[in-house]
């Protein structure tokens, strides 16, 4: 048996390839829509995106973002072998974007009365990452 099998049967983790250039420039200080500009792909910098809005009280703008990233988020999830479900770790760091942006897609639809979609993203995160959901709630 190896070491790393899983003995539930599901699928198994998807991980995401590294992509540092868009997470380097945000830790360096660019400012996140001129990451997302370059990197229109990286769920990371829309997930920052989304974050910023919400702090500044543009509810719909974030959500905007964050269904951006969520959906960069799960076209790169496919490329990766994902087919739908199955867990996406917080502790690998090129996850986190999807991650983020599927969070604050939940917290931006709460904020603006969309309860279906809050519950609908809330379960898929906490499906998806329960590291992520604890981390990030």
């Amino acid at each position: 048996m190896a070491i790393h099998e899983n003995l539930l049967g599901g699928p198994p983790p998807t991980h995401l390839p590294d992509d540092p250039e868009p997470r380097e420039m945000l830790a360096n200080g660019t400012a996140s829509a001129d990451v997302a500009a370059k990197y229109p792909t990286s769920s990371l910098a829309w997930a920052q995106l989304a974050d910023e809005a919400f702090e500044a009280g543009r509810v719909v703008e974030s959500y905007a973002y964050a269904r951006t990233g969520y959906h960069r988020g799960l076209d790169a999830l496919r490329r990766s072998g994902w087919k739908g479900h199955g867990p996406v770790p917080w502790e690998h760091e090129p996850n986190r974007g999807f991650l983020r942006a599927l969070h604050a897609l939940a917290r931006a639809a709460q904020a603006i009365g969309e309860q279906d979609e809050y519950e609908r993203c809330s379960t898929f995160l906490r499906d998806s990452s329960e590291t992520a959901a604890d981390t990030l709630g």
